[in-house]
């Protein structure tokens, strides 16, 4: 068993499912909303932040999401995953600062993920600097895309989302996002041909 807190009733809340943390949360549990953010944070942190290019906008739209999570558990009804839920929110919130903003700022990403596959043990230190070069173009190629293609892309393809769970964030249909994910993949292939 794994060290966790204890739940009210007995029970580790770091071992629970979501749903059984979105039902206590929706009911005023604010250990098991935390744990909530601790699992999801990062990828919705990650999604966020290339969206919006902006450090700042970042943690206030996230800070939106998680404040619009927290008032809507209680109604929470559980037709889609609780993580399908959340990045809805972070999508929804990412549109209402986009539509504040006057002028995107380009700031760079630090995406922890291909950090964490760059740097591993052993790694040669060119791959590593190559690797973040890859990281930088891919964030410049990412920006150029419409916003729905990119975050259809980064959804799909970072997350690991289903086509399903894609369509729901982006409130569209699975069709849609393959052919979005079609156009951004080509886009994604010509913008980064002196990566390949």
């Amino acid at each position: 068993m794994r060290d966790g807190r204890s739940a009210p009733g007995g029970g580790v809340v770091d071992e629970l499912d979501d749903d059984v943390l979105a039902r206590r949360a929706g009911l005023g549990d604010r250990r098991a909303f935390t744990e909530l953010v601790d699992r999801h944070g990062p990828a919705l942190h990650r999604y966020a932040s290339r969206m919006l290019d902006d450090p700042s906008e970042t943690a206030d739209c996230l800070q939106d999401a998680m404040a619009d999570a927290w008032r809507g558990l209680s109604g929470f009804g559980g037709r889609s995953s609780v993580r399908t839920w959340m990045f809805t929110l972070v999508t929804h919130a990412v549109r209402r600062h986009q539509s504040r903003q006057l002028k995107k700022t380009a700031a760079p990403v630090d995406d922890e993920v291909l950090a964490r596959r760059a740097t591993g043990p052993g790694q040669d230190p060119a791959r590593v600097v190559e690797m973040q070069g890859f990281v930088e173009a891919l964030d410049a190629a990412l920006r150029r895309l419409p916003d729905g293609q990119r975050s259809a892309w980064i959804l799909k393809e970072v997350e690991g989302l289903s086509y399903a769970e894609v369509a729901e964030v982006g409130r569209t249909t699975p069709d849609v996002v393959r052919g979005r994910l079609s156009r951004a993949r080509a886009t994604l292939t010509t913008l980064l041909e002196d990566w390949r």
